[in-house]
């Protein structure tokens, strides 16, 4: 006994406080992974829209060249 209270309940403690401290960490990690993946995402919509305007500048070009 420590404190008059039973080792075990200070090892309960302990480990409530560890398992809050990990889900906390584990939430963490999720939401870096999620902000690298839609980050990932983003590019490419960005880049199919780039290569998007490329064509039609292309288009354009080629429709005056043409006239």
């Amino acid at each position: 006994m420590i404190f008059g209270v039973p080792w075990w309940v200070f090892m309960m403690v302990l480990f409530i406080f560890l398992s809050g401290y990990m889900a906390f960490r584990a939430m963490r990690a999720e939401r870096e992974l999620e902000e690298k993946y839609i980050e990932q995402q983003g590019k490419v919509y960005m880049d199919r829209i780039e290569e998007e305007r490329q064509k039609r500048m292309q288009q354009e070009r080629d429709q005056q060249v043409s006239h």
